[in-house]
């Protein structure tokens, strides 16, 4: 039977139909029992009926013993009682009803002002607390009260107890491996003086904000600065001009330092990234960093294991002499140089310092393959980063997807595919998609062009939006040449939603998604774009009910108080229409039971 795509893994467990059970206890011969369906039957419903009654052909049991006769006495006591009060209840009711007739009768309407009046006021006390409660805690009082104490009475305390636990005890390591929201390096950041700064020019907006651009300052003191600079005036120039917001300023002292000693790589990488105003431009500056990078790392790989000092030293003249090469890459990839592009990317992600991994110089590999249509190529990357034990990114989702449904996407059809079922082949790309918006959800809007695209910015929020408009501003160009990919998407990137209704608790391929992006990303991101916010949180449907109360009331309350006679008639219209069922109910109950038991529960 054929499956939509957007309704892959709806499946929910149901309990066994009664015909099946009665199946099974006829051709087993011995009876059903309660939990008994084991995982052999793969039908996963036994762990919800371990503390049920077992029935047999002959006898009532519990999973362990037979019941005594006492406990069997004690239980049809305890139902007879309860009807017999049941019945008893019927009957009061019934006179309280005729009695609560002739009250409502007499009643002025004042008292329906002042009723409704108090209903109003006390609904909008709820709703206002409520809302409280919501905005500190992002959960509804009503509803926790109601999980937390009434649900143990209706369905039993000891197995909600030890679901609490189980629940409890998940939530306690999911929150121990979920980790904190870290800032990453943006692999693919643009230049600023050839690339940001032309939209400052063109619409007197800032792309970067002054967090981004501190993050960026402290990554270029701890790549490029280290403890043997002391008493060194070009390298303590630099030092300061790193932190420097005045872009005028950063350039200057980047020059005072070149006329200190021309060979400074640190200072010719500041002009290149700031005071070049076209990617030529940066190239020619870059080569001439890198002569002078390579220079000075050849000479501190001699005295590298001499002191601390010296060790430290060749740390950064490394540093230096990856980063500027990894540039110069990138300037080759923006100015269509693509084979020289992946051959540095190549070299650089062979062997790579620790502290340079936060770079993540496969991302910028895997996007220059892309780029020739090298997909077999990007699929050999992917095989060695696309591992458990590494950190993943949107890129890594992302195109493991977009490779998968190459495969599919040009013959893929939503109404094909709800017919005759999805294949092999396009169950991988619906499920690779569903990984990838899992792990950012944010990316498909960008995508689909759903939402408008910005620069991206100097660092990045993993699953965040930030990360998701750095990808789709690269790799929407990717997406759009196979044909066929982005409709796949369309189909099928909100099924994603169903497997992870509650993303914030509980997450299915990775851990929960992290509440701190919307904060981090909004410091990371300009003014002027709408962050996108997943997921977002929906008003709790108490909130909801006690607002429409509240409404509902005060309009009941005003229009009783300007209209008295009209309200007050429908008022009473309206109780005799609900009366009515009652009496008709109430008429068959004297039909039935004797008379004179009537009179003595009425004097009672």
């Amino acid at each position: 039977m054929g499956v939509h795509p957007a309704r892959i893994l709806r499946q929910r467990s149901i309990p066994p139909p009664s015909y099946l059970r009665r199946k099974i206890v006829e051709e087993e011969g011995s009876g059903w029992r309660a939990g008994s369906w084991s995982d052999e039957r793969g039908l996963g419903w036994g762990a919800e009926w371990r503390s049920g009654v077992v029935w047999t052909n002959d006898t009532l049991e519990t999973r362990e013993d037979s019941p005594h006769l006492c406990d069997v006495m004690c239980v049809m006591l305890y139902v007879l009682l309860s009807l017999v009060l049941l019945l008893l209840a019927g009957f009061i009711a019934f006179f309280t009803v005729i009695s609560a007739t002739v009250f409502l009768s007499t009643l002025t309407p004042k008292f329906y002002v002042a009723l409704t009046g108090t209903s109003s006021l006390i609904s909008g006390l709820i709703l206002i607390f409520e809302w409280w409660y919501f905005r500190k805690y992002g959960t509804s009082f009503i509803e926790q009260v109601s999980l937390n104490h009434l649900s143990p009475w209706i369905g039993g305390g000891e197995n909600n107890a030890a679901e609490t636990a189980t629940t409890n005890s998940n939530n306690n390591n999911n929150q121990q491996s979920v980790p904190e929201c870290k800032v990453w390096r943006n692999p693919l950041n643009l230049f600023r003086g050839s690339e940001y700064q032309r939209l400052t020019w063109s619409t007197k907006k800032e792309p970067l904000t002054y967090y981004d651009m501190n993050l960026s300052a402290q990554d270029h003191q701890t790549f490029f600065t280290c403890e043997a600079d002391a008493g060194k005036p070009e390298y303590e120039i630099m030092q300061t001009a790193w932190r420097e917001r005045n872009p005028e300023v950063r350039i200057k002292s980047a020059r005072s330092a070149l006329d200190l000693n021309p060979e400074c790589a640190s200072a010719y990488i500041l002009l290149a990234e700031e005071e070049c105003t076209s990617i030529v431009e940066v190239e020619k500056k870059l080569k001439v960093a890198l002569k002078h990078a390579e220079n000075n790392y050849r000479k501190s790989q001699l005295t590298q294991h001499q002191s601390s000092a010296m060790e430290a030293l060749h740390r950064r003249d490394t540093n230096v002499f990856i980063y500027i090469k990894r540039r110069l890459a990138m300037c080759a990839r923006k100015l269509g140089k693509m084979k020289e592009a992946i051959k540095m990317f190549r070299e650089l992600t062979k062997e790579v310092p620790p502290i340079m991994n936060v770079l993540n110089l496969h991302e910028n590999l895997l996007e220059a393959l892309l780029k020739v249509e090298a997909y077999a190529d990007a699929q050999a990357v992917l095989a060695k980063y696309d591992d458990i034990a590494l950190p993943k990114s949107a890129t890594i989702c992302y195109t493991a997807a977009l490779l998968k449904a190459r495969a599919v996407a040009d013959k893929f059809s939503p109404d094909i595919a709800s017919k005759r079922g999805l294949t092999a082949a396009e169950m991988a790309a619906v499920e690779a998609i569903h990984r990838a918006v899992e792990f950012n959800p944010h990316v498909p809007k960008y995508l689909l062009e759903m939402k408008p695209l910005i620069l991206p910015p100097e660092h990045i929020l993993k699953r965040g939006d930030s990360e998701a408009i750095a990808y789709a501003f690269f790799h929407l160009q990717h997406w759009k040449r196979v044909e066929g990919a982005l409709n796949l998407l369309h189909c099928t990137w909100e099924g994603t939603f169903r497997i992870i209704p509650y993303p914030l608790e509980k997450g299915h391929l990775f851990y929960p998604y992290p509440t701190c992006t919307e904060c981090a990303d909004r410091e990371l991101l300009p003014s002027f774009h709408e962050v996108s916010v997943y997921p977002k949180k929906e008003l709790p449907f108490f909130i909801v009910f006690t607002a429409g109360l509240c409404s509902f009331t005060a309009l009941l309350a005003l229009l009783t108080h300007q209209y008295p006679e009209p309200m007050g008639a429908l008022a009473k219209t309206l109780l005799s229409w609900w009366y009515v069922p009652i009496q008709y109910v109430l008429e068959k109950l004297e039909a039935v039971l004797p008379s004179n038991l009537l009179h003595h529960l009425s004097r009672i």
